[in-house]
This record gives C-alpha cells, structure tokens and sequence, in this order.
C-alpha cells in the first residue's frame, strides 16, 4: 500500500472523531427557539421523577391486627371512620422507648395522623403512622379474661373479613365493633352473648340480615319451625329445602332478641339454648363468608 494511502487510513478515523467532537460543540453551544443554549444533557431525561405531593390524613378507628415489620416497625391494621380498613406503617414502635407503640395494639380506639404520598390515603404505597392518640383502651379491660379475649378477636376477624376492600369507608361497621368493644370490656352480658349479637349485627348491616319470625323465601307469618342456612333463616314447611335443620323455639327467639337488641330475654336464656343458638349463628356466618373464622374455634360456649 503506497505511503500516502497509509497515512489517509491513519488520519481518516482522527477526522471522524474530531467532526463529532465538533458537532458536539456547536450543539452545545447552538441556541434553543426559546433563546436559551442546548446541550447534550439538556436533551436526555432526567435519571429522577418527579415529586409526590404528600398529604396529612386524621381519623379514629380501631386496630385489629399487627404485623411485624424490619426491626422495629410494624404494619397496623385500622378499621377507620371515614376511610374504612386501612393499613399503616408505624415506625419505630416496637422499641422500648417508643412513645406510642402501646397505643397501637388491637383493641385500642385511636385518634390516628396518617402521613401519605399523592392526594389519597390508600394508594400504591403504605402511609406512615405519624401520631396516634388514644380515645379508648378496651384491651385493659379484655385481655385479662379468656373468654372476653377470644369473643374480642372473632369480632375484630369478623370487622376485617367484612370490610376486605381498603379505603372503603364502612361506618356502620366501624360503629358496631366500637359498640361492641365497649360492652364487651365492661363486662355488661355474657361475652359469647356479646359475640353472637355481633356477628348476626355484622351480616345484617352487610345486606345477609336472617329472617327469625317470617319465611325467608315466601314471607309467610311466624312462629316457623325449620332452620336454613343457605335459604336466609326460618323458613315454613312448603318451602323447606334438604338440609333444613328443626332448632328450638328458644334458641330462634334468642337469635332474634340478639338481633334487635333484647338482652332482657337474651340474658335470661338457658345455656344449652345458647349453645344451639350459637350453632346457628357460625354455619350461617360461615356460608356467607364462604369459609369460618379461625379465631371462632378458641371461644368458650
């Protein structure tokens, strides 16, 4: 190859590079429409996004369940007053100088400061749990006795199965499980008494009320004598379907003064109408949940 062709090679790649390094240039220095230079940076993305706009959110509610998070965090589970379920990160509350871990703990009426990321509560993210003050701790006056403890927590399980969407306000939920917190923590009636009323209150406020005095199908005046789960309550003999169970007067006027708030009578029942009642009460909660409770197995009849 001649010298000259050689040297062409050579200083061929060189030109190249030092066109582009011109190019570069002048579009460094090249002027936008606007008036302002443009730049290689300039044109490429940013390597961040945008900012979130952050908001504050207030409202009281009851926890139902925690969840251990890291070290010292936990993930806590509120029913709230006007955002219905909602879940929170807490920061920091299991240490001991923590200085309102012991306001979270299920049972507890807080006042709840939730600090979230864009203009809802629930989104994407779990917000924080930035202050939490108490309202009412039922837990003192449940966790001491067994069978307040495990009626407790089939109705903060059965709080939490009905209200499965979060950020759906349900506030005839959230107003029965206070009410009943309340009555269950000062020990007014019986605690499976307490829980039954719940439960029949829960399905009814959720659109499964049962019928205890009319048929459930052809609307037929009471007293009737069969039981049917699947077909909403008592029903009368034409239209009584296979599976059908023949329950005691006692034990369907019983799981109607419960429903309508009779304790009067409900209190006065005998316990082995109670125990039937209390029957009835699970495999229609369970059919309608599609499947029971686990904390239902714990509590004492």
């Amino acid at each position: 190859m001649p010298a000259r062709n050689v040297r062409a090679a050579r200083n061929g790649p060189r030109r190249r590079i030092g066109e582009v390094a011109g190019a570069a240039g002048k579009l460094r220095s090249g002027p936008r429409p606007g008036g302002r230079c443009v730049g290689l940076r300039a044109a490429r993305p940013r390597a961040y996004g945008r900012m979130d706009r952050m908001s504050l959110f207030r409202d009281d509610g009851i926890v139902l369940r925690t969840q251990k998070l890291g070290e010292a965090d936990r993930i806590i589970t509120l029913l709230t007053r006007n955002h219905g379920r909602v879940r929170a990160v807490a920061r920091g509350v299991r240490r001991t100088k923590s200085k309102f871990g012991a306001r979270l703990e299920p049972f507890s009426h807080v006042d709840v400061q939730f600090f979230a990321r864009g203009a809802e509560l629930v989104g994407r993210t779990l917000p924080l749990c930035t202050q939490s003050e108490t309202i009412a701790a039922y837990g003192s006056g449940i966790v001491t006795d067994y069978a307040r403890y495990t009626a407790g927590t089939a109705m903060l399980e059965t709080a939490e199965r009905f209200t499965d969407h979060e950020g759906e306000p349900a506030v005839q939920q959230y107003l029965l499980l206070v009410g009943g917190l309340r009555t269950l923590a000062r020990g007014e009636h019986a605690p499976h008494l307490v829980l039954d009323a719940f439960l029949l209150r829960s399905l009814a406020v959720n659109g499964y009320a049962p019928s205890f005095d009319s048929c459930a199908k052809c609307g037929l005046p009471g007293p009737n004598r069969f039981f049917s789960v699947a077909s909403g309550g008592v029903v009368c003999g034409d239209c009584r379907v296979p599976g059908s169970v023949v329950p005691s007067s006692e034990a369907i006027g019983l799981l109607g003064a419960l429903l309508t708030g009779d304790w009067a009578a409900a209190d006065a029942c005998a316990a082995r109408h109670v125990r039937e009642g209390s029957g009835l009460v699970a495999a229609y909660l369970h059919w309608h949940l599609e499947r029971g409770l686990r904390s239902l197995r714990y509590v004492e009849k």
